[in-house]
């Protein structure tokens, strides 16, 4: 079986001592583009008159006329829909939003043992088969062999028609030769890296000061999640962070809706 580790110098999440608040390559820098998106991204429902966003775009340090600039290229690009002075996203971001919120709370169901598997249909181009993995990884699949894709049957999600129409689907328990099904698991996923920068992101928000460090570190998080395999409970790790890493995040969040709010009413 193929390892992939992701950082396979990153140490156990498990390990006494403290944990290092510097999340490390995850964050990015803030402009005036990302956090008006993200803000919209995580209003519900998202729209925003624009003095509420040109005022909380000021908490990050943006001026007024960097975030009525920004706004005005959102709505040029078609991220944003501008109505008598209220900014909402479009009908394909609206999807992006959905998306998002799936991603943070992925639905699962009790698991059986089964696996589900993805074979790249004969035919694909180099480029078409990376697209494919790409689209396959967001559907929390990993590569087991070139061109074969699998993970635990625990998740309750539709197919998109694009990836379907590229891979033949089967289902199925498969034989380990005596290994167990974790360690199967912890060959197509880097559990113990994933955990690792998730404690760090943890710490990190925990002790970011002021709305700039809380909303970099938190849009971080938001990246990272993307990436929790969500695995069955008895295929993880001791102390799997992925739970607390949510809730975390769903702190922030209202702790950003309360800041949005209070905006809106001066």
């Amino acid at each position: 079986m193929t390892s992939h580790p992701a950082d396979p110098g990153t140490a156990d999440p498990g390990t006494e001592g403290p944990v290092p608040t510097d999340p490390g390559p995850a964050t990015t820098p803030l402009t005036a583009r990302s956090v008006l998106l993200s803000v919209l991204l995580g209003s519900h429902p998202p729209e925003l008159p624009v003095r509420s966003l040109v005022r909380v775009a000021d908490l990050f340090g943006i001026s007024d006329g960097s975030a009525r600039v920004a706004l005005s290229r959102l709505n040029a690009d078609g991220d944003v829909v501008a109505a008598d002075g209220v900014y909402r996203l479009s009908r394909r971001l609206l999807q992006r939003q959905a998306d998002q919120d799936r991603a943070l709370r992925p639905a699962t169901r009790p698991w059986r043992g089964a696996w589900d598997l993805a074979v790249a249909r004969p035919g694909l181009s180099a480029p078409e088969r990376s697209a494919l993995g790409s689209d396959l990884a967001r559907l929390r699949l990993a590569e087991l062999r070139p061109g074969v894709w699998a993970r635990p049957d625990n998740l309750v999600r539709p197919w998109p028609a694009g990836p379907s129409g590229r891979v033949w689907r089967f289902s199925g328990r498969p034989d380990l030769d005596g290994r167990e099904p974790a360690d199967l698991a912890r060959s197509l996923w880097d559990l113990e890296g994933w955990a690792a920068t998730s404690e760090r992101l943890l710490a990190a928000l925990k002790a970011a000061p002021g709305p700039p460090g809380r909303f970099t570190v938190a849009a971080a998080i938001v990246r990272h999640l993307r990436d929790d395999p969500v695995l069955p409970p008895s295929l993880l790790p001791r102390r799997w962070p992925g739970d607390r890493l949510r809730d975390a995040y769903a702190g922030y969040r209202r702790e950003l809706a309360d800041l949005l709010q209070r905006q809106q009413a001066r």
